[in-house]
């Protein structure tokens, strides 16, 4: 048993076959208890987006309101087989930094949940959310009796949302045996086996659980595809986009059907850049230099005007991989080009030219208060850097969800980097809490236990 993992209980055999049974089921594997599935994201002061999948084609009719009052919204839409029973519906006319409900049903089956607005953009409220990523590898898929148990842990917390930073499916992976529910599947290359994997990890009960008391604002990382996969070259790309966009409460501009990376308001004190470091991305074995790009021209552009023009007190960039642990093996797949023991190389296939070109022009723009979040690397750290005497930023780490374990390494030097903690070997998730006094970061793990905490003071 590896350190830092929880003992699995043993349930009574009448307990386990009933678990097996419902597991089946929920899985799309041996008929189960019909279930509505739910989640809602893209969370505003004044809107959602409900995503939600029938069990079976039909309309599905919809309501939904104030939690204090009666329903003020209420619509139908249609699951269809061709979009694999799973539909949207946009929430519109919502009070700012209110608990909102929800139900929706088809035949005699209803599901209800609930979720919190973002404040105006002129309120100074507080905000609580978590972050992490790694769901669902090879050994690590769901276990016939517990589930994925993080999720259990995350919905014990009071959150207002949840930042899936991905790998939310891991389509290149076959995960099976005795203990795993069955339903996974092999390695992915067909539309309905990529709607599988995520119909198959939405499907688990404790992920409901959690989904239908917190908002999801999620992205994708290289395992929503195949590992280390560069968008801009993979003939995968656009078909793991597609399952993707069908399986989160995403909506793209109609402009630009296939675009994920966005920005979202929380009153005045937190902005949130989420990045897209897959779709845009030149391939990994380029060698490092000024035409090697990660986001392309027109997401780069985005990320440092929204940054550099953002009122709020905190900026919190989220990229799925990270600015300064290296990763990838016959080439670099993160931001950083230092091998394994942090030292930055010449020649390196990573993308840290892009990388300091965003910083550098951060840092001319005096940019404060800066935060990165990303997951990726199966462990958990908070890192400072300093790549600039007297301009500091922090990247925080966390995940996985339910993957591989790994555990802190030497991170890039040309950061000029400090760890202020790193957990290795066990699930967490990251959790932040900005109020009047700064923020605060938790790293909370599997049995929700609080491992670390810190609080960074805001700079004027």
């Amino acid at each position: 048993m590896r350190s830092g993992r929880r003992p699995r209980r043993v349930a009574p055999v009448w307990a386990t076959a009933a678990a097996l049974l419902l597991a089946a089921g929920l899985a799309g594997g041996a008929q189960g208890p019909p279930e509505i599935l739910v989640t809602v994201g893209e969370v505003t002061d004044s809107g959602a987006v409900l995503w939600a999948r029938a069990p079976e084609p039909g309309p599905m009719a919809f309501r939904y309101g104030p939690a204090d009052g009666p329903p003020a919204g209420r619509g139908r839409v249609e699951a269809t087989p061709a979009a694999d029973l799973a539909a949207k519906m946009r929430l519109s006319g919502l009070r700012p930094g209110a608990r909102q409900r929800y139900m929706v049903e088809q035949g005699g089956l209803q599901v209800d949940g609930e979720f919190v607005t973002a404040p105006a953009p002129s309120a100074a409220a507080p905000v609580t959310f978590a972050w992490s990523g790694d769901l669902g590898s090879r050994t690590a898929c769901r276990h016939v009796t517990d589930g994925y148990p993080i999720f259990r842990a995350l919905a014990a917390r009071s959150l207002d949302f949840f930042l899936f930073v991905g790998d939310t499916i891991y389509a290149d992976h076959a995960c099976e045996g005795p203990d795993r529910v069955p339903g996974y599947g092999g390695p992915a290359r067909t539309l309905p086996e990529f709607r599988a994997k995520h119909r198959y990890n939405r499907a688990d009960p404790a992920l409901q659980q959690f989904f239908r008391r917190a908002s999801v604002y999620a992205i994708w990382d290289d395992h929503e595809v195949r590992n280390d996969f560069a968008g801009s070259v993979d003939r995968l790309m656009p078909t793991g986009r597609q399952a993707f966009l069908d399986y989160f409460p995403i909506q793209p501009p109609r402009s630009q059907p296939g675009r994920l990376y966005r920005q979202f308001q929380w009153g005045r004190r937190l902005e949130l850049f989420i990045l897209d470091t897959r779709q845009y991305r030149s391939p990994n074995s380029d060698p490092d230099g000024p035409g090697k790009t990660m986001l392309g021209a027109a997401q780069k552009r985005w990320l440092v005007d929204g940054v550099t023009a953002s009122t709020a007190t905190w900026k919190v960039v989220v990229t799925s991989v990270s600015l300064s642990v290296p990763t990838g093996r016959s080439a670099r797949d993160s931001w950083s080009n230092a091998n394994i023991l942090g030292f930055p190389e010449e020649g390196g296939t990573g993308f840290a030219v892009e990388r300091d070109a965003i910083l550098r022009a951060f840092r001319t723009a005096g940019v404060r208060n800066l935060v990165f979040l990303a997951a990726d690397v199966h462990h958990a750290e908070l890192l400072r850097h300093e790549p600039a005497p007297g301009w500091v930023f922090h990247e925080f780490i966390a995940g996985p969800l339910s993957a591989s374990l790994g555990r802190p390494r030497p991170t890039d030097q040309g950061l000029n980097s400090r760890t202020l903690y790193g957990l290795g070997e066990i699930e967490n998730f990251g959790e932040i809490r900005i109020d009047e006094a700064g923020l605060t970061v938790r790293v909370v793990d599997v049995t929700g236990h609080v491992r670390f905490t810190h609080t960074l003071a805001p700079e004027p």
